[in-house]
């Protein structure tokens, strides 16, 4: 014989389930915009810091390296995870418009945005009217969000970077 419950038990249980329904299934939701969120502010961030310092942002590449296309219009470029950074003796880069989309929660993930503004790599010459797409992916090492991969385009009307070689 079944016993009948309550119905404030009835109606508590339904409700703790519906619950851990809805925790369950905005978890992986929220986590994905945590990943994307993550990897906005390392992209500003890192910009922020060039513009402050005058110098790329340290430690910013993979430890396995990034193949990159420039924004030049140069061949391929491979930059290794332990390169030298780039000076500056001005810079006001400023990137807008970031989409991220999250490949693996927590470890890779694609940022799509527009660079503009001006700099002057030390003993280069000056790029006065940077306007680039960018696309860039970003893997998760030790806790730090790093390029792996890159293409730099330049928007009509705006350049791109002068350099197209490592070398």
């Amino acid at each position: 014989m079944l016993k009948q419950l309550p119905i404030g038990v009835v109606c508590r249980g339904v409700s703790i389930g519906l619950s851990m329904a809805l925790i369950l299934a905005l978890a992986p939701g929220q986590a994905a915009a945590d990943t994307a969120e993550e990897v906005r502010a390392t992209i500003m961030e890192n910009a922020a810091y060039a513009n402050k310092n005058l110098k790329d942002a340290p430690d910013t590449v993979s430890k396995d390296g990034a193949p990159e296309f420039w924004s030049s219009g140069g061949l391929m470029q491979w930059v290794p995870g332990d390169g030298a950074l780039s000076e500056y003796e001005y810079q006001t880069m400023s990137p807008k418009h970031i989409e991220v989309v999250t490949l693996v929660e927590g470890q890779a993930a694609v940022a799509m945005y527009y660079a503009e503004g001006r700099f002057k790599t030390k003993g280069g010459e000056a790029v006065n009217n940077y306007l680039t797409r960018a696309t860039e992916v970003y893997v998760q090492e030790n806790g730090k969000w790093k390029v792996r991969a890159a293409h730099w385009s330049p928007i009509a009307g705006g350049s791109g970077t002068n350099q197209n070689s490592l070398d």
